[in-house]
């Protein structure tokens, strides 16, 4: 995807932001988070509805709730050692339907970020959906949709989804280009804190390929959509992105924009 129109235009926007974070790539270090299959002498996050009766879904819940927790403490020392402050995202987790603060979904939605409440939406029947559905089963496949749905967060945070939101209104003819670009960003972003999970020795052997077949479960052309119509990207770009993150640890080197 070439850098041309509004898509150069939030380029350099994106290049900006990147700036405060020059230098200071997730390279691993000593983040006391939690993360994937974190050490036994490592602290749990509290558990959402602690008081509540054990169901079914509350080893997921907790699992989800330690991979967000892990997640912004990660953003939270980057935004920190650029001279920023970082905002927790609020965590809603549904089944069949929900009300945000960008309306009323389904779980035909699936999990999403709505930057109006800043808020992240997760479906918990989505992760079963993505053994059986979608072919990407394992742990590390669901802190990606986790990590990726934070990534949007990160990116209103900076400016980039008004930015963005402001060039499809200005070149509606180039308003799915730049959401797949918004959309591969945020999956840079998610490599970006699995990269910082890896260096601190939380990854099984497996991990990293569970999270690049989730990656690739979602893209558009896997999801049987025309190209004309794509939103998110291909497998292959999805695949691609999530490695660049993963593979440096550097929010430098995800700027899908340019």
């Amino acid at each position: 995807m070439g850098g041309r129109g509004a898509g150069g235009l939030i380029g350099i926007l994106f290049v900006l932001a990147i700036l405060f974070f020059a230098g200071r790539g997730v390279l691993g270090g000593d983040g006391g988070g939690f993360g994937i299959d974190p050490p036994s002498n490592f602290p749990q996050a509290p558990a959402p509805n602690a008081g509540s009766a054990p169901d079914a879904d509350a080893p997921l819940v907790q699992f989800v709730n330690d991979v967000l927790v892990d997640a912004q403490e990660l953003w939270a020392k980057q935004f920190d050692a650029a001279g920023r402050t970082y905002e927790n995202a609020d965590l809603v987790l549904f089944t069949s339907a929900v009300r945000s603060g960008c309306g009323v979904a389904s779980s035909a939605t699936g999990p999403f970020y709505c930057p109006l409440d800043k808020t992240v939406y997760l479906d918990l029947g989505f992760f079963r959906e993505l053994d059986r559905r979608f072919g990407a089963p394992g742990d590390f496949a669901q802190a990606y949709v986790i990590a990726h749905e934070l990534g949007h967060h990160v990116q209103n945070l900076l400016g980039i989804n008004p930015a963005v939101r402001r060039a499809q209104q200005e070149n509606p003819g180039e308003a799915n280009e730049l959401s797949i670009r918004q959309e591969l960003q945020a999956d840079c972003l998610a490599g970006v804190w699995g990269h910082s999970t890896y260096e601190r020795g939380f990854l099984d052997p497996g991990d990293v390929q569970e999270g690049l077949n989730a990656a690739a479960a979602v893209g558009d052309d896997r999801l049987g959509a025309s190209p004309e119509s794509w939103t998110h990207g291909s497998a292959a770009q999805r695949r691609q992105w999530f490695s660049t993150g993963f593979d440096t640890g550097d929010t430098g080197a995800c700027d899908t924009f340019a």
